[in-house]
């Protein structure tokens, strides 16, 4: 009887203990910490993707004009628990954190930092998360036009918290961050891959070589401007040798070619061409292969800033091609684009 009653009593502690750990669960376990969905990169910033132009499903500009685009940053509410009641979360415009960054990147080389964009940025003070859901859709609105993309736009946002507002911010580290590296895009804007399009010293044609690729910016809708021959992005004198390319037709037609700086020296021969085409991929029968093959590229140009006194005389030649790869599950184009 003695052993019964041992028995029975350690099993009502066992049923005891297990309620309560039941019970515990359903608490917060957690802290409902806000921070911003923008996890940054190795170079410390998150990238963006946002479309020159918002569209709305008739293909009519969504804001009335061209270059008006706009872009739904999430904020998020952590913790085990779902978020219990509607808080308004305050974000800030944060210039302190971005010179941080640059200075902590590329120390004295001012001519690499990246650069703030808020003049071309729109947005409230505050976002609401209802009761009951755990993101709310920070909206910011952007005009592109007149935007050079020879600059590292950001836009730097926080999350402010003040002590007062019923919510902390997170701690850990950039999770109230937003360190937002900014790509508009058009339709012809990317990287292109340039294996096909050769290299060469306009005195001795034969030492012609491939690149791997070449970037394309936006300027606007329809125009792209790229960097001549193999000039990247890192070139501090990168702003003299731009290269613009128009293109005119739907889905094919020919590509303008032209420089605003004379002292570049650019010629082209005007046979520059374009077509489009799309395939389904043969494996994820979801995912659909947009292709914008640039043909009959022929321009030179000379490099004057390199070797200061010495102008040096290329010729490039051949075809830039396109690839974006889009999921047609998803009806959204700018977030079907798989960057």
């Amino acid at each position: 009887m003695k052993k019964i009653s041992i028995l029975l009593a350690s099993l009502i502690g066992v049923l005891t203990l297990m309620t309560s750990c039941n019970d515990e669960w359903k608490d917060e376990q957690y802290t409902h910490y806000v921070s911003f969905k923008a996890q940054l990169n190795d170079n410390g910033v998150t990238s963006v993707y946002v479309p020159y132009s918002r569209h709305n499903d008739d293909g009519s500009y969504m804001y009335g004009e061209e270059g008006i685009s706009s872009y739904d940053l999430p904020v998020i509410v952590s913790g085990s628990t779902v978020n219990p009641s509607t808080i308004k979360v305050s974000i800030a415009h944060d210039t302190d954190t971005l010179g941080i960054l640059n200075y902590a990147r590329f120390q004295s080389r001012k001519d690499l930092y990246y650069v703030d964009m808020n003049d071309y940025a729109e947005y409230p003070q505050n976002v609401t998360i209802e009761g009951g859901q755990s993101v709310g859709l920070f909206k910011i609105k952007f005009n592109f036009k007149g935007i050079d993309m020879v600059d590292k736009w950001v836009l730097p946002l926080t999350i402010v918290d003040d002590g007062v507002s019923p919510y902390p911010s997170h701690p850990r580290k950039n999770y109230a961050k937003a360190m937002l590296r900014v790509y508009p895009y058009n339709d012809y804007s990317g990287n292109y891959s340039a294996t096909t399009l050769t290299l060469a010293n306009s005195e001795d044609p034969s030492n012609a070589i491939g690149m791997e690729t070449s970037r394309a910016y936006v300027v606007d809708e329809n125009t792209v401007f790229f960097y001549a021959g193999d000039i990247n992005e890192k070139r501090t004198d990168r702003v003299n040798y731009k290269i613009y390319a128009q293109f005119i037709g739907d889905g094919q037609g020919s590509v303008k070619l032209w420089s605003d700086n004379p002292a570049m020296k650019f010629t082209t021969d005007g046979k520059a061409s374009f077509r489009i085409y799309e395939t389904m991929d043969e494996v994820q029968p979801y995912l659909k292969h947009r292709y914008v093959i640039i043909n009959n590229i022929s321009y030179s140009y000379v490099d004057y800033t390199s070797v200061k006194g010495t102008e040096m005389a290329y010729t490039a030649k051949g075809t830039l091609t396109l690839e974006r790869k889009l999921n047609t599950q998803i009806p959204n184009e700018d977030q079907a684009i798989e960057w």
